[in-house]
């Protein structure tokens, strides 16, 4: 490589700032024969001529279409090479991904709705699924009441991805164990027995479809369910003493894994 005093060329410095490329990819290019300086000073510094800048200009080029080095130096050293074919192909593949990133956003978008709304349904569709006793303000209470915890978090994702089949789905569930609990307190089903402590998985399994419940939560809401007027109305209204029998079941199934109900806290 011939030498050179600095004012013949431009230092590896200079060219990465000229061109926004890192020295160290500059390095990479020189390492790997695509773009080598082509003078050096008596001190041995690289220095690249105007032909090396143009050259470095059309990798930038083709780099920034998203051309990969190998295909760069087909493009800038081989004489057969297929360029305008290499350019389709790379402008097939932009395509697919700018396809991608658009149902990214569109899935980004549902997310944000599910974070700050809770619930992706229009005023119509709630009532459709839920029935006419739904409140389509619930869901903006919940918001308020329960916005910052890791359980809305895990509520948000799971209704992100989720559509009026969906919903009725998880509704159907919710319906079909209210109904089990019913006929299992009519048959005197009793708590810590094995049906009991399977209507009480069963329970959990069903709620998950909101987020994860360990068995310390699910004691919490059986308090809960026991003690809040809206709730125990609820399943007061399927079963006289429904509330209390679903609160004692609970209570007796995580004895026998070793949780005191009446420590037991949110985690």
């Amino acid at each position: 490589m011939p030498d050179a005093t600095d004012a013949d060329g431009l230092t590896v410095g200079q060219v990465s700032a000229r061109l926004d490329v890192t020295v160290r990819a500059l390095h990479h290019w020189d390492e790997i024969g695509l773009a080598r300086p082509s003078l050096r000073t008596a001190a041995g510094y690289r220095l690249y001529t105007a032909g090396d800048l143009e050259r470095l200009h059309r990798i930038v080029v083709y780099r920034e279409l998203g051309l990969g080095l190998d295909g760069i130096r087909a493009v800038l050293d081989d004489s057969t090479a297929d360029v305008p074919g290499a350019l389709r192909t790379q402008r097939t593949q932009v395509a697919e991904r700018i396809d991608r990133l658009q149902q990214l956003s569109v899935g980004l978008d549902r997310m944000i709705d599910a974070h700050e709304r809770g619930l992706l349904l229009t005023i119509e569709q709630q009532a459709a699924v839920f029935g006419p006793q739904w409140n389509p303000d619930w869901p903006a209470q919940a918001r308020q009441r329960y916005g910052e915890t890791t359980q809305w978090r895990q509520y948000a994702e799971r209704s992100a991805s989720r559509g009026p089949e969906e919903w009725q789905a998880v509704t159907d569930a919710v319906a079909g164990l209210d109904r089990a609990l019913g006929e299992a307190m009519d048959a005197g089903v009793t708590p810590g027995s094995p049906e009991a402590n399977r209507l009480v998985e069963r329970h959990r399994e069903v709620f998950a479809s909101y987020f994860p419940l360990t068995r310390q939560m699910q004691v919490c809401l059986g308090r809960m369910y026991e003690a809040d007027p809206a709730f125990a109305a609820h399943y007061d209204g399927i079963r006289a003493g429904l509330a209390t029998w679903f609160r004692h079941i609970i209570d007796a199934s995580a004895r026998s894994h070793s949780i005191d109900p009446d420590t037991a806290t949110w985690q």
